[in-house]
């Protein structure tokens, strides 16, 4: 799972949940990329609930999901916990680490307040009376304004100038922070990313506003085409002899594949101070 499948992965949970909020536990949290779960409840996209009274059973290959006995610390004796199988004779009582008990939670509200604070909102977001949708606030620029809304009915999205953009696609998130694109939404306030004669809604119009999100993760500064210019930059400067030794050379550096870097240096000219 990569960081944007964690994200799309969490919103789309979020959506679906009935009770206004969902909840991962620690089970679930450990298979995440390193440190996301850090970055996430700093953020504030995630915080920490009350510990699970019901987890997953090890005791067996049955993996049923049974409460959890908790025996207070007591003396010298530190609490421990443990599952009770009443489904097979040969089991009996569970050991469970007590960590995993811990989980997390997500809300639309703290979502809200999560993301229009990346945006650079200073108001708090303003819930609608149905509640599953915040103003967060309004871009502007020097001809025109649009009002960023995030709904998170049917799906978690943000809409601005009329159209709708997957959260998921604005948000970045690596091993040390989550950002927003906000100059993907400025670009629809702006109208780069008209809507399509087959309207808001259709396959034409979310590959159209997709299209724009991805385009402006790519020319980002630390996006994959800022680091090909890099690549070829270095390339130009005739340190190496081949194209192959320099992207083996400065790919990790650069944090690309080598495939990556050795595809941006396809085709570009020779340096004119070559080494030989």
């Amino acid at each position: 799972m990569t960081e944007g499948d964690l994200l799309e992965h969490i919103f789309e949970r979020l959506s679906r949940a009935d009770s206004g909020q969902e909840l991962f536990g620690a089970d679930e949290a450990a298979q995440w990329p390193e440190s996301a779960l850090d970055v996430l409840v700093k953020s504030g996209l995630l915080e920490r609930a009350e510990p699970a009274q019901v987890i997953e059973c090890d005791g067996c290959e049955r993996n049923c999901f049974m409460p959890v006995h908790v025996q207070p610390a007591e003396g010298n004796r530190p609490a421990r916990a443990f599952i009770s199988c009443d489904k097979r004779e040969d089991v009996g009582r569970v050991p469970v680490e007590l960590g995993r008990r811990a989980q997390w939670r997500i809300t639309g509200g703290m979502l809200a307040g999560a993301v229009a604070r990346l945006m650079g909102f200073t108001n708090p977001p303003n819930e609608d009376s149905v509640g599953k949708r915040w103003t967060l606030g309004r871009l502007k620029r020097k001809e025109y304004k649009g009002e960023v809304t995030l709904s998170v009915e049917g799906g978690v999205a943000l809409m601005v100038a009329g159209q709708d953009i997957p959260l998921a696609h604005v948000l970045t998130l690596n091993r040390r922070e989550l950002k927003a694109d906000k100059d993907a939404l400025l670009r629809l306030v702006d109208g780069d990313a008209r809507q399509p004669t087959a309207g808001v809604g259709s396959v034409a119009w979310r590959k159209q506003t997709a299209k724009v999100a991805a385009n402006a993760r790519h020319n980002r500064p630390g996006g994959s085409r800022d680091k090909q210019r890099q690549i070829r930059e270095i390339w130009a400067m005739g340190k190496y002899s081949s194209r192959d030794i320099c992207a083996e050379e400065e790919c990790a550096a650069l944090r690309m594949s080598f495939s990556a870097a050795r595809k941006a240096l396809r085709n570009v000219p020779k340096p004119v101070r070559s080494i030989g």
